[in-house]
């Protein structure tokens, strides 16, 4: 009886079938039917077998997902180069503006630090020379000049005759002390040195602008350009011009107030008619 049971329940061989999808690889299950001995004295156990899945490729559809992604990469790269380049540019666009702004910061905050530098530089000899060194040279033209020194100073009031007269002496005297107070304030440091070395520099602006007003513009002892048109310096020659009339006793003395001088004597009428003198005479020469 036990070997009729074990010839029945021997099972026959399975056919290999597919389980498979669009994408998933195709997976055949192989059989292989073991028989489960029967345990004696056991009647009706049921037998054991065991699966076995072989995974195959389905190569038939690599070409549709290699299009598909082909289609993909091609369609990013498409996108690359549009967002890219437009990218590329904002960026260089920001980049151009942030320059330019700086730029202008830079060229505004130029302009205004030189303006204010330029100005405190012209306030500052402004100062010295027509504060300073013009009451110095008002009262040492008065005083020293028209008194004890004027064996010297009579030269510039006779015609001159030749390139130079007894009067320019003053001229290299005061250079002494403005070349020894320019030196001691650049070999030394300090406020003392400081001090002396901007006396020694208002010293020569104001020597320079003396000898090109005075020389120059008044006396024409040499050409000075446009700058005879100028109508403050066309009136600065025209009340030293008084000067030399001795017409209010010899005022004016200084040279850059000297307008003033005459007005506080009451010769603004005859200041007047001089101007009006210098400017036929300068349009008579041109």
């Amino acid at each position: 009886m036990a070997a009729g049971l074990s010839a029945a329940i021997t099972p026959k061989p399975f056919r290999s079938f597919l389980l498979s999808s669009r994408l998933a690889p195709k997976r055949t299950p192989l059989f292989h039917p073991l028989v489960q001995r029967p345990t004696h004295g056991v009647v009706g156990r049921k037998a054991k077998f065991t699966v076995c899945f072989v995974l195959e490729e389905k190569k038939k559809d690599v070409p549709q997902i290699v299009n598909l992604v082909d289609e993909e990469l091609e369609e990013a790269v498409r996108d690359s180069q549009i967002i890219i380049p437009a990218r590329v540019a904002e960026k260089l666009a920001r980049k151009r503006s942030e320059r330019f702004t700086y730029l202008v910061a830079a060229v505004m905050s130029s302009f205004g630090i030189t303006s204010m530098a330029v100005m405190a530089v012209y306030y500052r000899f402004s100062w010295q020379m027509e504060v300073g060194m013009e009451f110095w040279a008002r009262w040492a033209h008065r005083a020293l000049w028209h008194a004890s020194l004027w064996h010297m100073h009579e030269s510039h009031h006779r015609p001159r005759e030749g390139p130079f007269e007894l009067n320019d002496v003053f001229a290299i005297v005061n250079a002494v002390p403005a070349i020894a107070l320019l030196s001691y304030g650049f070999f030394n440091k300090g406020l003392v040195p400081g001090l002396c070395f901007g006396a020694g520099l208002g010293i020569t602006v104001f020597g320079m602008a003396y000898m090109f007003v005075h020389d120059g513009l008044v006396h024409k002892r040499f050409p000075v350009g446009p700058i005879a048109n100028v109508p403050y310096f066309r009136t600065v020659a025209a009340a030293h011009q008084l000067h030399h009339t001795d017409k209010f006793n010899g005022v004016p003395y200084g040279l850059f107030l000297g307008p003033k001088e005459l007005e506080e004597v009451g010769g603004l009428e005859e200041l007047e008619k001089e101007i009006n003198r210098r400017i036929k005479s300068s349009k008579g020469s041109s």
